[in-house]
């Protein structure tokens, strides 16, 4: 698909079609329907064509991404379905950057520290910048445990907290027209809001316009996962807020999915069985602390549940999410191929990327279970992408010069 496609370079033939087929519609408005229905196959050369049968649902207009804390690419299995080609990539663990490139064939990843990477050399020039950036030192649980150890959090937190204005140093340099954002939703009221207050000062001091809101991801996969995303567009190109046609996606229509959906239809290998001696240690340990009136302890599901939030620490003893058993007394853990289904990591997205059988599992299950318990739901992410995408359109069809994505950027 070209990169810089222009109205003026639409045939003659696809300018007659467009003329017949439009019918009682404005040109305007049969070229927003068309750019909003478009549905091509990956990198397909014409947007318009009418011949080849659509496989995959893309975006109204081709862009360009980047994604960083990238993890197992929750935002490139998304953006990729929308119609966007990923331009750079960033994830220091050594683990995860090892399935990202047995998912989704990079030869190349930064994988050093972001804060060290060289932006304008290193970074191309792109449409939308998608960052889960490391949600720890914001996160209930990361909180409450950091300050049990007199550790800091926060922004204080010193190998992570800081890495917000690592993004703002990319923003900054590189001036991608859309940010798209993604963390815990106690990033809000961390710190008595003083977190959300310098984010969102921040982003808005260089010239963006802020768009936020809680999503749980519960109405996609069986999961309850409330996670923040942030969307900001720049004001040079969209205008101000009231100006920006953009909102949040609503919930879908379909029936909520249940854990029966995703759990396998024979009974898995008995190493994912949790021992007399494990099942024994969690019932105590959630008796003593239900004697003492708090809620911590383990939690099983049936088929017909929605699970718990997955977290990175499950491969620990799997007590969040265990798994009720007919023919044996004690619970079992999810399966990796479980929880990644759990994740939304479904063959949709992998079937992108040449994995007709499913994105593979390249490292351990300990390695595994923390990849996608860090990880962001890809079908809320293209459910906001899908949004942010039809915002890119409304401007673009509002361009004097027509310009749908000119090198970097959509023009203003």
């Amino acid at each position: 698909m070209a990169r810089d496609l222009l109205i003026r370079d639409v045939s003659k033939d696809d300018l007659s079609w467009i003329a017949e087929a439009r019918q009682t519609e404005t040109q305007n408005e049969f070229l927003k329907g068309i750019l909003k229905n478009a549905r091509t196959e990956a990198f397909q050369p014409s947007l318009f064509d009418r011949v080849t049968p659509p496989k995959i649902i893309h975006g109204q207009i081709p862009f360009k991404f980047i994604d960083l804390f990238a993890g197992i690419g929750g935002f490139r299995s998304a953006m990729t379905a929308l119609g966007g080609e990923c331009v750079f990539t960033s994830e220091w663990d050594k683990y995860a950057a090892k399935t990202y490139q047995a998912w989704y064939g990079d030869d190349e990843i930064s994988t050093g520290d972001i804060w060290n990477v060289d932006v304008k050399k290193e970074i191309p020039d792109h449409d939308i910048l998608c960052a889960g950036f490391p949600c720890q030192p914001f996160s209930l649980a990361g909180v409450s445990k950091k300050k049990s150890l007199g550790r800091s959090h926060g922004f204080d937190d010193e190998k992570q907290g800081n890495l917000f204005f690592a993004i703002m140093k990319i923003v900054n340099a590189k001036r991608p027209p859309i940010l798209i954002l993604e963390n815990v939703k106690n990033l809000r009221s961390h710190d008595k809001r003083n977190t959300w207050k310098v984010i969102q000062e921040t982003i808005e001091g260089s010239g963006y316009e802020v768009f936020s809101d809680v999503i749980d991801a519960q109405s996609w996969v069986p999961q309850h996962r409330e996670r923040i995303f942030i969307v900001c567009f720049d004001k040079k190109i969209f205008g101000p807020k009231d100006q920006i046609d953009f909102s949040f996606p609503k919930t879908p229509d379909t029936p909520a999915p249940k854990l029966g959906s995703i759990l396998h239809k024979s009974p898995p290998d008995k190493k994912y069985m949790l021992s007399d001696k494990l099942w024994a240690y969690l019932q105590a340990y959630a008796e003593k602390h239900r004697a003492k009136g708090n809620g911590f302890g383990y939690s099983r599901f049936g088929k017909n549940d929605v699970a718990r939030t997955l977290s990175a620490r499950y491969h620990k003893d799997g007590s969040e999410i265990l798994i009720k058993q007919a023919r044996w007394r004690n619970p079992r853990r999810l399966t990796p191929s479980e929880a990644m289904q759990l994740m939304g990591f479904s063959s949709r997205y992998s079937e992108l990327f040449g994995h007709e059988n499913g994105f593979p599992q390249v490292v351990s299950d300990t390695q595994a279970y923390r990849q996608f318990g860090n990880s962001v739901v890809p079908q809320v992410v293209e459910a906001v992408g899908e949004e942010v995408v039809r915002t890119m359109a409304e401007v673009f069809l509002r361009s004097n010069n027509g310009c749908l994505i000119k090198g970097r950027s959509i023009a203003a």
